[in-house]
């Protein structure tokens, strides 16, 4: 496969990947507003952190205003990580690697495109609209996906797909994580405090992983056990762990498709094995913001990895 088809696939899937995580995002900081509206700026401020765009954002705007955050999340072009620019992005880098998806892959990239470019072009000005147009956002997504599984070979196309998910979701649960003590919490007392518990569950609403977290655990949430759901569970998609193990999958098939072991393999192995290794006690003591760290590094290392093997740019 050509690196500049590759490349588009990658990309393509990370995008798609961070439209959603966006969105989900933002729905993060409307229920964390309503359980604590005294500090609403403060939350927007969080889930901008969580984003990386907290620098971006106060360079254009003065305040914290619902209306202004959302725009910039969702709509404003001059944020490269808005759902509308990611949007944009995933369908550019879809048209670059055209020839390697199906059809019904294709039409329902172009098909979000439209519809999130028309309810998207005017500022939404009506708050009760905000949740409708994100459960659009999250539907287009999933119809994305649900062509690739139905339609797509498994191949070292999809091998590409799968990967620019993984490392974009990989990101992106780290980030969330990463935040939360630093920036969530009003107070060092607040830890272990009913507040606390809401903001975890918050965290688990911002991953859509609250109801899968309420299969497998009884009783009040805690930190420590939602922590470790969200960094070793086997089973929930969007944990460090499993999208760790999806990486080394991808990357093992690349490596029996084209016969050779890739350096972006052995660094996922490495990662992965430094995950088998972990217990959510020893993260907890070593540090949450340490571990987060070094995991975001690793992820960082591994895409990076990637490009340079298959010739991204060649």
């Amino acid at each position: 496969m050509l690196g500049k088809t590759a490349n588009g696939l990658f990309w393509m899937f990370r995008y798609l990947e961070r439209s959603e995580n966006i969105a989900r995002l933002v729905e993060a900081g409307f229920r964390m507003a309503l359980t604590r509206s005294q500090r609403q700026g403060g939350d927007w401020a969080s889930i901008l952190t969580t984003a990386g765009l907290l620098e971006s954002y106060e360079e254009k705007y003065d305040d914290f205003e619902n209306k202004s955050v959302v725009d910039y999340l969702l709509r404003d072009r001059t944020n490269p990580s808005s759902v509308l620019s990611s949007m944009a992005e995933a369908r550019r880098n879809a048209r670059l690697a055209r020839t390697a998806l199906t059809r019904e892959v294709w039409e329902a990239v172009n098909a979000s495109w439209l519809e999130l470019s028309d309810i998207l072009k005017n500022p939404i000005r009506d708050k009760e609209r905000i949740p409708d147009i994100l459960a659009i956002i999250r539907r287009q997504s999933a119809q994305v996906q649900g062509a690739v599984h139905g339609t797509m070979l498994r191949n070292d196309i999809y091998d590409f797909t799968r990967l620019g998910t993984f490392v974009e979701r990989a990101d992106n649960t780290a980030r969330i994580l990463d935040v939360k003590y630093y920036v969530l919490l009003p107070s060092a007392s607040s830890i272990g405090s009913s507040l606390d518990n809401v903001q975890w569950e918050t965290i688990l609403r911002s991953v859509s992983a609250q109801q899968a977290y309420r299969w497998l655990h009884q009783g009040e949430p805690t930190a420590s056990a939602i922590a470790k759901f969200l960094i070793l569970d086997h089973c929930m998609p969007r944990s460090l762990t499993f999208c760790v193990n999806e990486m080394n999958l991808n990357l093992k098939y690349l490596n029996k498709e084209y016969g050779q072991t890739s350096p972006s393999s052995k660094q996922a192995k490495e990662l992965k094995q430094k995950m088998y290794n972990q217990t959510i006690e020893g993260i907890f003591d070593s540090g949450l913001h340490e571990f987060i760290g070094d995991f975001l590094q690793c992820n960082l290392a591994i895409a990076g990895q990637i490009e340079t093997d298959y010739r991204f740019f060649a």
